[in-house]
């Protein structure tokens, strides 16, 4: 063994991987996961709203919203708020920075310039597998559907406008195909020991947001190890109305795996919290939030068993938005965002078909 003047201690690889985070989903964690695995400390940059208003268009989620978001992502160490739109040199340099990653996907300044080339022809830059059939203009593009079904006239003409031309592989997607590895990947290999204190919280989880993240680590806080159940698609369906959910429960696990403050999720979980259900779990506490209502038609408390047997918490995130939040910011403004999605695709395939 070398004497210990000998032994030097290795530096660690510091990455960078910045975006605007909107609406952040399974899309930005497993990009964020794959950096990761490419160091040893990830460093998100998020960019303002005032950066993506001119660059993209107008976001929906809040900037301080979006930070919140990316800080609650299990494989973020750091977050750099307000992170320019096209990557310095400077800022790299400026956070110990030894490369930037990003997907295979085109991010483009409101000019059309590639806002990776700096870092690019500065051999600071490696590229990851994008995730596929998922995207923030996708999910904007659905809530766009349920928001314009209820226009009528002249409105729906005019947003009809913006659809059935030629779109960007980047805008528009396929079917997401979600596998048993999708969810090794995101999942905690971290098993429940008998001195945990495991606190169970169920609900739809949709278009997973820092509301949602925010509750969960308030929920953490009850306990040592939080069980999230996700209803299946049709629950939610009979919960919220048509429209909803956003995204499949495929889709909604792997948004709720990325967050650090959950340990496993219960997939199709039943709406009424049961005595079978407590006891196969070793639930010791059931968590909700202090604006969550569990009631069905007849007003049936879906918590009346763990009620009765006083093991019912209920905690304030701090936050008051909600999913249903999400859908009217798009409503308000929803030829805005029909047109930053146009204009979007349209910048896209551009830049693809210059000589």
């Amino acid at each position: 063994r070398l004497p210990r003047f000998f032994m030097t201690e290795r530096k660690p690889i510091r990455v960078w991987a910045d975006g605007c985070f909107d609406m952040m989903h399974f899309g930005h964690a497993n990009a964020l996961r794959q950096a990761k695995e490419l160091g040893d400390i990830l460093v998100v940059g998020v960019h303002s709203d005032a950066a993506i208003r001119e660059n993209k268009g107008p976001p929906v989620m809040k900037e301080q919203e979006r930070y919140e978001a990316v800080r609650s992502c299990k494989w973020v160490d750091e977050v750099v708020e307000d992170a320019p739109y096209m990557t310095e040199l400077a800022v790299l340099e400026r956070h110990n920075i030894d490369f930037c990653i990003h997907g295979e996907d085109i991010t483009l300044l409101a000019d059309g310039t590639d806002a990776y080339k700096k870092v690019k022809e500065a051999g600071r830059y490696k590229e990851i597998k994008r995730t596929e059939s998922v995207s923030t203009t996708d999910l904007l593009t659905r809530l766009l559907k349920v928001e314009k079904g209820k226009l009528e006239g002249e409105e729906a003409k005019h947003l009809s406008e913006f659809e059935g031309k030629k779109k960007s592989p980047y805008t528009s997607l396929g079917m997401f195909l979600c596998t048993t590895r999708w969810m090794a990947q995101f999942s905690t290999a971290r098993v429940p020991t008998k001195d945990d204190v495991i606190v169970y919280v169920d609900g739809s989880f949709d278009l997973f947001h820092v509301g949602h993240a925010m509750f969960l680590k308030a929920a953490k806080a009850v306990g040592t190890y939080v069980i999230v159940g996700l209803y299946d698609d049709r629950t939610v369906t009979q919960l919220k109305g048509q429209g909803h959910p956003a995204q499949s429960i495929h889709e909604r696990v792997l948004s709720v795996l990325s967050c650090k403050y959950v340990d496993d999720v219960l997939l199709d979980a039943p709406f009424y919290v049961t005595d079978e259900l407590i006891r196969s779990l070793r639930i010791s506490f059931v968590v909700h939030g202090a604006q969550e209502l569990h009631t069905m038609p007849e007003d049936l408390d879906s918590y009346k068993v763990p009620r009765e047997m006083g093991i019912v918490r209920c905690v304030d995130s701090g936050s008051s938005l909600t999913t249903s939040d999400i859908y009217d910011r798009v409503s308000e403004q929803i030829t805005l965002f029909m047109e930053r999605n146009a204009r979007k695709s349209k910048k896209e395939i551009d830049h693809m078909d210059a000589p």
